[in-house]
C-alpha cells in the first residue's frame, strides 16, 4: 500500500509489516494503525525512526530504541497491560520510546515513563506506562545521541 507522509513523502508499506495499536497512542486513541520507516536503508541501525499513522498520513512520531540512550533500561509494566500484545519473550518483544524536539535541539528527551511495546511476530503493540517513579517523561537525550555519533 502506498501512503503520502509529510516526512518521507510516498512511501510503499507492506501490508504484512503494519503494526496495530488496539486503543491507539497515548492521546491519539483513534490512530491505530502504523508502520515503522527508518531513516536509512540499513533497518538495523540505531537511531530515530518513525512511527507513521496510517489512519492519519501527517501524524509520524520519532521513536528510538531506549537502550541506545540508557543501558539497563527495564521498567515494571503491569502484566494486564501487556497481555492483549499476545506471548512476549526477548526474541519477539520490540521496546520503543518516544523522542521530543523542540525548537531547541539540545533540549531533546526521550518518554522513558511511556514506551511502546511491539510483539514483532504478531504486530500488536501498545503504549503503556510504566510502574514506579524511577524513569521519566522527558530525559534528556541531545548529549547522548551527539556523542554517539561522534564515536561512530
Amino acid at each position: 500500500m502506498e501512503v503520502t507522509t509529510r516526512v518521507f513523502g510516498t512511501v510503499d508499506v507492506a501490508e504484512d509489516k503494519l503494526i496495530h495499536f488496539a486503543g491507539g497512542l497515548v492521546g491519539f486513541p483513534d490512530l491505530v494503525d502504523f508502520a515503522l520507516i527508518h531513516d536509512s536503508e540499513d533497518e538495523k541501525a540505531k537511531g530515530i525512526q518513525w512511527l507513521q499513522s496510517i489512519q492519519e498520513p501527517q501524524f509520524a512520531i520519532p521513536v528510538l530504541d531506549p537502550l541506545s540512550v540508557l543501558d539497563g533500561y527495564n521498567p515494571q509494566i503491569e502484566d494486564e497491560l501487556l497481555k492483549p500484545l499476545g506471548e512476549l519473550n526477548g526474541d519477539n518483544m520490540l521496546v520503543l520510546v518516544t523522542v521530543t524536539v523542540p525548537r531547541d535541539i539540545a533540549q531533546m528527551s526521550v518518554n522513558l515513563r511511556g514506551p511502546i511495546i511491539i510483539n514483532t511476530d504478531n504486530r500488536m503493540a501498545a503504549q503503556v506506562i510504566a510502574e514506579g517513579e524511577e524513569y521519566p517523561v522527558k530525559y534528556p537525550v541531545y548529549d547522548i545521541l551527539k556523542r554517539r555519533k561522534e564515536e561512530g
